[in-house]
């Protein structure tokens, strides 16, 4: 792939950083780092139980849960992009840090709110936004920060993929005995200890950054415009943003409300926890071959894996059995971690870390913008056309979306990094 000018000059100004000795994993830093990342999402995995099952008990409905919801992705999506330039201006961990700090805050406010009992719902949109707003200056850090304290990228995405896709089954479990057992605001207190536990395993990181002389003075926009540049300088990552697009609207954002109203109505609220379960399930198995499994072209590899999702809407529309639904899901999981993971890595190990904040952000801004378009036109596509029929779409546009993927040549051809 031929480098453009905008990549030559900022991969001029990186000061390249001393990794852990080559072959190791399992380092310190990527200790720490591993543990924070795997706590905090076991807290994000608790959270919408929190609130639906706190919003539910005082007078709200779905469309109280869907305001709060939306408070977060709204902020988080609205926002990310300036959060990778604020991440690439100064110190990112630093950035990070303060970020858990201040959902230690909200998140110990809200259990108050509802261990009090006065749940008020523009004041839980209100913290949620806030939270919206920490993780939008928190996750453009993530992709800068694997390289620093991992020798092995592609192990160390494994490796983390892995654990969130374990705490993504254990923290409904958790979040529904902390309910049963206290309240909501008991889990909202639960989700407060493990801010604090991401951000003292951050604490604890020896950083390797290297703050760039005199960037604060270069203007915001500048800075904003040097990242799209960058962003767009590479046919292989805005063509996957522009597919993925595609599936989020068409696939993947319509499976997620369809999938669950359908198995709920045919088979009962257990059958969708079990399947559920199931795709965490298949997310952990995906994880774990993405650290031993290294192609030679990642994107490659990961499109084709990523034809199995398609079994995930498809065996709902068929209207298959449990068993069938189940084994879906579990292929479906597992096609979504390792495809993740051989993007992740694909970025982390392309870009040059002066402007890898920035272009994470807006990977990530791209990646999610669609999925609530999707998810509102689920409903009404559905009434039109019926659930089945939408969900069968969905698979088809999935297969269409992979094999989309592998047609273009600077996807299909980026070498491993």
């Amino acid at each position: 792939m031929t480098t453009s000018p905008a990549r030559r000059s900022v991969a001029a100004e990186v000061t390249p950083t001393r990794p852990p000795a080559p072959g190791r994993l399992w380092s310190r830093e990527f200790g720490l780092f591993f543990t924070a990342r795997a706590v905090a999402k076991l807290g994000d995995m608790m959270l919408p139980i929190a609130l639906a099952a706190g919003l539910v008990r005082h007078g709200g409905g779905a469309a109280a849960v869907g305001a709060a919801m939306a408070s977060f992705t709204g902020c988080f999506a609205a926002l990310v992009v300036f959060g990778g330039v604020i991440a690439d201006r100064f110190q990112a961990r630093a950035l990070m840090i303060g970020a858990d700090a201040v959902r230690v805050l909200t998140q110990a406010l809200m259990a108050g709110l509802f261990l009090a009992g006065h749940v008020v719902l523009w004041q839980v949109c209100a913290i949620g936004a806030v939270n919206g707003v920490c993780a939008a200056m928190f996750q453009p850090g993530v992709a800068s920060t694997v390289p620093r304290v991992a020798a092995d990228v592609q192990g160390a995405n494994g490796a983390i993929r892995t654990a969130e896709s374990c705490m993504a089954i254990l923290g409904p479990a958790v979040a529904g005995v902390l309910v049963g057992v206290t309240s909501a605001g008991g889990v909202f207190v639960a989700h407060a200890g493990t801010y604090l536990v991401s951000g003292v395993c951050l604490l604890l990181m020896r950083s390797r950054e290297t703050r760039r002389p005199g960037r604060s003075a270069v203007p915001f926009r500048a800075d904003l415009a040097e990242g799209w540049r960058e962003f767009t300088a590479r046919p292989w990552m805005w063509g996957v943003i522009v597919i993925w697009m595609v599936m989020m609207v068409g696939a993947w954002g319509p499976s997620v409300p369809l999938a669950a109203t359908e198995i709920i109505d045919a088979f009962g609220e257990g059958a969708y926890g079990l399947v559920n379960s199931a795709l965490g399930v298949g997310m952990a198995v995906g994880g774990l071959l993405a650290m031993r499994i290294r192609p030679r072209h990642p994107l490659r590899a990961g499109a084709i894996a990523l034809f199995g999702f398609f079994l995930q809407p498809a065996t709902v529309g068929a209207n298959l059995g449990v068993a069938w639904i189940t084994a879906g899901f579990v292929v479906a999981g597992a096609a979504m971690a390792f495809w993740g993971v051989m993007w992740a890595t694909s970025i982390q190990t392309q870009v040059p870390g002066q402007v890898l904040n920035r272009i994470h952000a807006y990977e990530v801004a791209g990646s999610i913008v669609m999925m609530p378009v999707g998810q509102a036109l689920a409903g009404p596509a559905a009434a039109v056309w019926g659930a089945d029929e939408v969900l069968l779409a969905g698979g088809a546009i999935s297969l269409a979306s992979c094999a989309a993927l592998l047609a273009v040549p600077p996807i299909r051809n980026l070498a491993r990094g």
